[in-house]
């Protein structure tokens, strides 16, 4: 007998036309013999033949049921469960413990999906929530009202300064840590009835099989890699006898530095810079190119180095740190300069190493699977978080993709679709929104003028400086710009660029018109509110055909 039945706990069922709907799709699927659906108990039952679809391709058959996703399994079967004469054997295993992996671990469960997910280095949670995004900008805002206490933009407001408590914000900082990192991952799978948590080192021994910590061995039938990235430290002479801090360490350290010596200029290292240079700590940044955030243009540095140096950051751009040694409490950093020549810095707290990361793909065993890796080390994957091994899939900061915790979240639930769904989902990054917290923040979405040209487009770039918004006007505070790329050809606006106070709240409107090809010409006719700063999408997208210093705040 090949009939089999499974009965499913199915969300989303308001009415009797729901239920009618899913028994109306499913039982015209070949394999499916019979279907009752209940929607006021929430429950399904399903009659199929085992020799035409699996019980997995019974849930995902509901699943891409309009709205409708199975929550749980009411009464599993045999062929689809972790057999109970052998507890290391799962449907899923996800080795990370970031937002990726617990993405991935959130999926697996409203499919029914018995699932291992295995997490050394950090704590479950990951970068973000640990060492990244949440302490980070944590003390970014923190340093901001530091600043904005002995600095004002009106000349009839005297600031009278501020006393910094350095200890206590890093204590406050560490309890928001704990926090969140319970609130928003732990307890949010501490009723998981199919994951199974495990701390230690996973390493591959086949494309179906771990071996953790070197003892004991578990088997699924699709493993996902989410093992995340760390600092990656750069080879030179007497860098590993200075202790170095980096993101990881710096965040914990409650006695505030004498001063820090930055090595790297990135979005990393820019963020700490500004924050502990308002938190009163001396900040120096050597950076070997030719300007702090190079993936961006020129101007947008310009504005931000103009910020930095007038705050007392001092940067140097074209050093090349080349050698670095001990002098009783002083770090003797010996670098190459632009001319050529050599010279010695010295510094009296820390040496923060920010010089980008690394995927963590080292011991893992992936020469046991064969897995591809681009020249840099990431996990190579396709739109669907594919590996060049069927079973194998990959998703966060380890893998070739955008490194933000949003995607990484994406990226880890459409990784489990994909891989237990025939229907298959991609992920888009044409419209990808990202923010830097410098103070002014940079925002981006789709291209820049750089990229549109490499990539042969049409395409033509209006940049309108805040001194032309109102909302600037009115705070004082004019620093920056919003610049806009239009394909000439269809007027759809295919990238943008901003260096603003606040600039980050501007960036998702953009990103959806990207993604949605709004033209330049809908956006300069929509409505904005008046002295928001939001206005000035509105006047970047009239730049394009006017001058709007010559405009009326009343025209459109």
């Amino acid at each position: 007998m090949s009939n089999k039945t499974i009965k499913l706990n199915i969300n989303g069922m308001t009415c009797s036309g729901c239920s009618s709907h899913i028994k109306k799709d499913l039982n015209v699927k070949d394999g499916i013999v019979s279907s009752t659906v209940n929607h006021e108990t929430g429950e399904g039952k399903f009659v199929y033949d085992t020799n035409k679809i699996s019980h997995q391709d019974v849930i995902n058959a509901v699943n891409n049921v309009g709205n409708y996703s199975v929550v749980e399994d009411v009464e599993k079967e045999d062929c689809c469960v972790t057999n109970s004469d052998d507890k290391n054997q799962f449907d899923l295993i996800v080795i990370g413990g970031g937002s990726a992996a617990f993405s991935a671990a959130i999926k697996a469960e409203s499919l029914g999906l018995t699932t291992l997910m295995v997490n050394s280095g950090l704590d479950f949670g990951g970068t973000c929530v640990n060492v990244g995004c949440v302490p980070s900008k944590n003390l970014i805002r923190a340093a901001e009202i530091a600043y904005h206490a002995t600095h004002s933009n009106f000349k009839g407001i005297k600031p009278k300064g501020v006393a910094i408590d350095f200890t206590q914000i890093i204590k406050d900082k560490k309890a928001l840590v704990t926090t969140l990192q319970q609130h928003k991952y732990m307890d949010v799978v501490s009723d998981f009835k199919y994951l199974t948590m495990l701390k230690g080192w996973a390493e591959f021994v086949n494309n179906k099989t771990i071996l953790v910590d070197g003892k004991d061995t578990y088997t699924a039938t699709n493993i996902i890699i989410a093992t995340g990235a760390t600092t990656n430290i750069p080879n030179i002479e007497g860098l590993n006898e200075v202790d170095y801090l980096t993101n990881v360490s710096l965040f914990d350290l409650e006695a505030k530095p004498k001063s820090l010596t930055i090595m790297g200029a990135g979005y990393i290292g820019l963020e700490i810079a500004m924050a502990y240079n308002r938190l009163g700590v001396k900040v120096h940044i050597i950076e070997f190119t030719d300007r702090p955030l190079r993936s961006q243009t020129n101007d947008i540095a310009d504005i931000l180095v103009e910020q930095m140096k007038s705050e007392g950051i001092e940067i140097l751009p074209n050093f090349r740190a080349i050698k670095f040694e001990k002098d009783g409490d002083n770090t003797i950093i010996h670098c190459k300069c632009p001319d050529g020549s050599t010279t010695q810095i010295i510094e009296k707290g820390h040496i923060v190493v920010a010089t980008g990361t690394k995927p963590n793909t080292s011991k893992l065993g992936l020469e046991n699977i064969d897995l591809k890796l681009t020249e840099k080390g990431h996990i190579l994957v396709n739109e669907k978080m594919e590996t060049n091994v069927s079973n194998i899939y990959a998703a966060g900061d380890v893998t070739n993709t955008p490194p933000f915790v949003y995607t990484a979240a994406k990226e880890g639930s459409t990784a489990v679709n994909n891989a237990f769904s025939l229907s298959k989902h991609s992920v888009d990054y044409t419209s990808l929104p990202w923010v830097v917290f410098t103070d002014p923040q940079i925002a981006g979405a789709g291209m820049d003028e750089v990229e549109a040209e490499k990539a042969g487009i049409p395409f033509e770039v209006s940049k309108l400086d805040l001194i032309h918004v109102p909302r600037a006007l009115a705070a004082q505070d004019t620093r920056g710009f919003i610049k806009l790329i239009r394909n000439t050809e269809t007027d759809k606006l295919i990238g943008a660029r901003v260096i603003a106070p606040e600039g980050g709240e501007l960036i998702q409107q953009l990103s959806m018109a990207i993604k949605f090809g709004i033209t330049v010409k809908d956006l300069a006719e929509s409505f904005y509110p008046y002295l928001t700063l939001g206005e000035g999408i509105k006047l970047a997208a009239i730049t394009f055909g006017k001058d709007v210093s010559k405009l009326s705040c009343c025209s459109s």
